[in-house]
């Protein structure tokens, strides 16, 4: 099986918000959300590519802070097969003022994600995993709050 190498972002507002990008799911009828991020480039490390993810996905040039989890997980995103993916999840602390935008997305990019949002841990919560894409993004945003709080 293919293994294929990612950078997501956790990134965060100053109330704690977490940006989340609903993508459209080809390979079922469901749509889900999920960080933004994407797949490293031959030579690039995962920071690099957490770097320039942030760029062309947010149009934000902010600092990419800590690893705050790695994961393997076995899917199929957009037109792809099947791979194992390697995920790293780094904290980005963002400015209330700053402005999304869609930089410098792929054709892939833009058949896929459908819209962005800022989303709340207890929205998260009531929302329920089943609704992101991993599972387990609001128990890590939990953690990541309670680990490292707003400054």
């Amino acid at each position: 099986m293919e293994v294929r190498y990612c950078s997501r972002l956790m990134l965060l507002n100053e109330q704690n918000d977490l940006l989340l990008f609903q993508y459209r799911d080809e390979h079922t009828s469901s749509a889900f959300w999920a960080t933004a991020g994407g797949e490293l480039k031959p030579g690039e490390s995962y920071l690099q590519a957490a770097s320039r993810e942030l760029y062309e996905e947010t149009g934000l040039r902010e600092e990419i802070g800590p690893l705050v989890m790695e994961r393997e997980a076995v899917f199929a995103v957009a037109r792809s097969q099947p791979a194992l993916w390697r995920e790293r999840y780094y904290l980005v602390r963002c400015p209330e003022a700053a402005r999304v935008f869609a930089a410098d997305w792929t054709d892939e990019e833009k058949a896929t994600i459908q819209r962005w949002k800022w989303w709340s841990l207890e929205a998260m919560r009531t929302a329920g995993p089943e609704t992101f894409k991993p599972e387990n993004l609001a128990d890590l945003l939990a953690d990541i709050i309670k680990d490292k709080p707003a400054p």
